[in-house]
């Protein structure tokens, strides 16, 4: 996929306006994921994404100083979209096993489709190479952590029942559904939707029954 975004080495007069600016950004973040996808990290530089973008060097690198801050960015962006954890920020306020539920199976569904599906994969099979890797999607698991812990924290709070840990309860809770994701991805299993919403409802069912203890 080639996303010109304007002729290389020509320069613009002045400053593009914010609109302009956030628009160039998307399009050449767009076109730096498909550049890793179809080439690996490994084969993709800043100099292929310049040149396959049509762009110059300056438009790159007044924004991104090197690949890995590229690729974080690019994480960044996904996980900005990622709609899960809207189901435990809108509309009625969910029980505590209803919205871990929901958040379990939605945040599996979307990972195991689709752009997150790929962007694991490659991340999987060349972070023992590149630990910048690990790295990106660490940081998305702390994001995963925080919207998990905050609801925790409101339900506890709304239940009358003291939680001391709720970023612990989190990251056991999100580390459990990586490790069952993890163990599709790698074997390449089709999982059909009902097979994600029983280990959903698994999955938090272990986690609430020693609620009293957390």
């Amino acid at each position: 996929m080639s996303v010109k975004l304007g002729a290389p080495g020509r320069r613009s007069r002045g400053r593009p306006r914010i609109g302009k600016a956030e628009m160039i950004e998307s399009e050449l973040l767009e076109g730096a994921f498909r550049a890793f996808l179809n080439n690996g990290y490994a084969g993709t530089s800043l100099s292929q994404i310049v040149k396959s973008l049509g762009i110059s060097k300056t438009t790159l690198y007044s924004r991104f100083a090197s690949k890995q801050e590229l690729f974080q960015a690019i994480i960044v962006r996904q996980t900005e979209g990622i709609t899960a954890g809207a189901v435990l920020s809108g509309g009625t306020p969910l029980a505590l096993e209803e919205g871990l539920r929901a958040y379990a199976t939605s945040m599996m569904e979307l990972s195991l489709e689709g752009d997150l599906l790929q962007i694991n994969r490659l991340i999987y099979s060349e972070s023992h190479r590149f630990p910048e890797l690990g790295i990106a999607a660490a940081n998305r698991s702390e994001h995963g952590i925080r919207v998990v812990s905050g609801f925790i924290a409101e339900c506890a709070v709304r239940d009358g029942i003291p939680c001391r840990d709720a970023a612990g309860i989190a990251a056991a809770f999100i580390f459990m559904l990586r490790g069952w994701y993890v163990n599709v991805m790698l074997t390449d299993e089709q999982v059909s939707k009902a097979a994600i919403r029983r280990f959903a409802e698994q999955a938090v069912r272990v986690l609430v029954t020693g609620r009293t203890e957390w």
